[in-house]
C-alpha cells in the first residue's frame, strides 16, 4: 500500500542576526511572526533538553523566531552565538538541502525587492517553456547567504507536463 502524501511543516534557517532576518522575511515576503525572537537556554527545561538532544551539549544559548508563510508553512529562524557565514553557501553537489523555493507571479518585482533589501540575484530569470507557458524561475539569496528559488507558478503546474 502506498503512503498518502505528507504535508510540509516547516524549514529552519540559520541567520547571523535574527531581528534583521525577521524584518527581511516579513517585509519582503509578507510572512507573519508567530513567535517573536526568544532565547533558548541549555538547561533542564523541556525545550532546553529537546535542543540538547538536537544540537548536543556544546552551546549555552541561542535565539529563535517562528514565522509562517501564506500557505501555513513554518519558517524557524535560528541565531547561534557562534554563527559562521560560509564563503560559498551553494555547495549543491554535496548531499543535503541546498535551496528552498517560494512562489510569486511577479518574479521581476520580487527579485528587485530582494536586492533592495541586500539580497542577491544569482542568475537571470529563465522561462521553463519559452513561447508555450509563462512559467519562470530564478535563484536568489537572502542578505544572510541562504540560497532559494522563486517560481512564478505552482510546482505541480510547472512539472505536470512531465518533461521540459
Amino acid at each position: 500500500m502506498q503512503p498518502y502524501p505528507r504535508n510540509f511543516s516547516h524549514i529552519g534557517l540559520s541567520v547571523p542576526n535574527i531581528e534583521e532576518a525577521v524584518k527581511f522575511y516579513t517585509e519582503v515576503f509578507g510572512w507573519y511572526v508567530i513567535m517573536e525572537p526568544s532565547p533558548v537556554y541549555n538547561d533542564d527545561t523541556p525545550v532546553g533538553q529537546m535542543c540538547r538532544d538536537v544540537f548536543g551539549n556544546d552551546w549555552e544559548e541561542f535565539r529563535i523566531a517562528h514565522l509562517s508563510t501564506g500557505d501555513r508553512i513554518g519558517v524557524e529562524l535560528f541565531e547561534f552565538g557562534n554563527n559562521e557565514t560560509p564563503e560559498d553557501n551553494f555547495e549543491y553537489w554535496k548531499t543535503g538541502i541546498f535551496h528552498f523555493c517560494i512562489q510569486d507571479p511577479n518574479i521581476e518585482e520580487m527579485v528587485e525587492t530582494i536586492k533592495s533589501y541586500g539580497g542577491k540575484q544569482r542568475m537571470p530569470i529563465r522561462e521553463y517553456y519559452p513561447d508555450e507557458k509563462p512559467y519562470k524561475m530564478v535563484y536568489v539569496e537572502d542578505p544572510f547567504g541562504n540560497v532559494f528559488e522563486i517560481y512564478t507558478h505552482s510546482y505541480e503546474l510547472t512539472y505536470s507536463a512531465g518533461e521540459y
